[in-house]
């Protein structure tokens, strides 16, 4: 019987974080909230092992490669849900016209109700050269 491989800690750490960090980035996009919560736990983590791999003397690429994307993910994350919240009024009155919209003609309805919700929460007309998000 042959003993398992075993990787040194030191080792793990960048791996670890990167993962952690990869994951919040892609979770934000799905989900702003659990995003931003795994970023802030993915920041906490890179910095961590930034540190103590810093202190043994090895290499923190990955580690400050996690950092970076923690740091982007936290971004997005606060930029997604700052947005939910802003418009959450209006997202959810499109939300229900849809519900009830049973052509593309009412599908185009309630898309042009939300924009012009957005034009009024913000108070500024949408750029006619600006595709409005579908």
């Amino acid at each position: 019987m042959t003993a398992p491989l075993q990787t040194p800690a030191s080792e793990l750490r960048g791996r670890r974080a990167l993962l952690l960090a990869l994951a919040a980035l892609i979770c934000t996009f799905m989900l702003p909230a659990a995003g931003l919560a795994l970023a802030v736990f993915g920041l906490v983590v890179a910095f961590r092992d930034t540190r103590a791999l810093s202190r043994d003397r090895a290499p923190v690429g990955m580690a400050v490669a996690a950092l970076v994307v923690s740091a982007v993910a936290f971004m997005f994350g606060g930029l997604l849900m700052a947005t939910q919240l802003l418009f959450s009024a209006e997202l959810n009155a499109y939300v229900e016209c849809g519900k009830g919209a049973g052509t593309v003609t009412a599908e185009h309805d309630c898309m042009n109700e939300l924009k012009g919700a957005v034009e009024r929460r913000l108070g500024v007309p949408w750029p006619a050269d600006l595709p409005f998000p579908n």
